[in-house]
């Protein structure tokens, strides 16, 4: 079985390379389009950073539904699979607002997973390294 392709790169909601400088990136890149993180607590914190302080704050998306319509846009995914799946997975109806992220951290983590396990399986999730990614988001700025 192979593994999938963002647990190789640590990167586990597989965010695509873009001029952001994340911390925690491996100095040789060597996937083309994905990001490389040194390990996986730093790809969970770009994926918190990218939900809560991108999408959440900066881009005003609340729900499951835009969020994932922005994250997995129909010409690269099964959009509408993706949004019922994470929303099956979480127990939060896709247009429900997930609130906010530091008054409730647990939705935003279990959004989080709940992405992780449609783009890579439910067998390669690590929560520890999870909550780990979520502290150092919580924590610390770009």
């Amino acid at each position: 079985m192979t593994t999938p392709r963002g647990i190789r790169n640590n990167n586990p909601l597989n965010i695509r390379k873009s001029k952001d400088k994340w911390k925690g990136l491996r100095a040789q890149q060597q996937d083309a389009a994905f990001c490389q993180f040194e390990n996986m607590e730093w790809g969970w914190r770009a994926a918190f950073w990218l939900l809560t302080r991108t999408y959440y704050h900066t881009y005003r998306l609340f729900t499951i539904r835009t969020i994932i319509q922005k994250w997995a846009p129909p010409h690269e995914n099964n959009t509408a699979s993706y949004i019922a799946n994470v929303s099956k997975m979480t127990g939060i109806g896709a247009d429900e607002p997930i609130g906010i992220p530091s008054d409730q951290p647990a939705r935003w983590m279990m959004l989080g997973a709940a992405m992780a396990i449609q783009e890579n399986g439910a067998n390669s999730i690590d929560y520890f390294a999870m909550l780990r990614g979520w502290e150092l988001c919580r924590n610390d700025c770009r």
